[in-house]
């Protein structure tokens, strides 16, 4: 009976028509009618009326013997994005990293000295730490905001290491500000940061860079976990593959 009613409640005429939408942006060049019959699968007739349909409603435009899609579907795309967060299309890939590794995934900014939390997929284990979208960290003694830093140039770099309050919260917090230049250096260089307990005992996580199309690191992913549960050397070689993959997706789909 369920499949009845969706059955029912299904329109195979829009679903056509959008068929006909995804083959003419394949060809950006343009179509003519009987090249469209022949790729969707339609008879003459009926390609004829869903091209004729896509251009009087300004979704389509006809050239002589060519239709061809108008700019009327980027402005819809434009609008669907502009009201939405960037992050909540990210979570489903932030989502499918927790759920690998079982643990959390978080997204940061740099706000200042601090890295504010703009996305997290919690674990299933209960860190001491009490994390959520706006919580804010220092960006010094943790991995994004490592990430953060090391896309600062260098004289925003100075100013930050001069100016930064930098305390000691672990036996293993780095508060040289010459070490953790080095630290940042060295996150630069490898396209990633891990923390070792330095926020927090038992605490790790490891984060890789966001950056949109001119190569600015504009935010960061990580993956935090329990120190028992990773050694440093199993999150480089098993967290970090996974972090860049899910890095690129993000790009991919929001920057290039």
């Amino acid at each position: 009976m369920e499949d009845e009613g969706a059955s029912r409640d299904h329109v195979g005429s829009l679903e056509r028509g959008l068929a006909v939408m995804e083959i003419l942006a394949r060809h950006p060049a343009g179509m003519t009618l009987t090249e469209m019959a022949e790729e969707a699968g339609l008879t003459r007739a009926g390609a004829r009326r869903f091209l004729l349909t896509l251009t009087a409603t300004g979704y389509a435009t006809q050239s002589g013997r060519l239709f061809s899609l108008s700019p009327r579907l980027l402005t819809v795309a434009r609008t669907w994005l502009g009201g939405a967060s960037l992050w909540t299309f990210a979570a489903p890939i932030m989502r499918e990293v927790a759920g690998q590794f079982d643990e959390a995934c978080n997204a940061a900014v740099l706000s200042g000295e601090d890295v504010v939390y703009v996305a997290r997929i919690p674990g299933r284990r209960i860190l001491s730490v009490a994390l959520d979208v706006g919580t804010r960290l220092p960006a010094y003694c943790t991995s994004m905001g490592r990430v953060l830093l090391s896309g600062l140039d260098a004289i925003e770099l100075k100013a930050f290491l001069a100016a930064a309050k930098i305390e000691r919260r672990t036996p293993k917090t780095i508060i040289s500000r010459a070490a953790l230049g080095k630290a940042i250096d060295v996150a630069r260089a490898a396209g990633f940061a891990i923390v070792d307990e330095e926020l927090e005992l038992g605490l790790r996580s490891i984060a890789v860079p966001i950056s949109d199309r001119t190569g600015h690191i504009v935010a960061a992913i990580n993956v935090s976990t329990q120190s028992a549960r990773f050694s440093v050397d199993a999150m480089e070689r098993e967290i970090v593959p996974s972090l860049r993959k899910a890095k690129l997706r993000i790009e991919e789909f929001f920057f290039v």
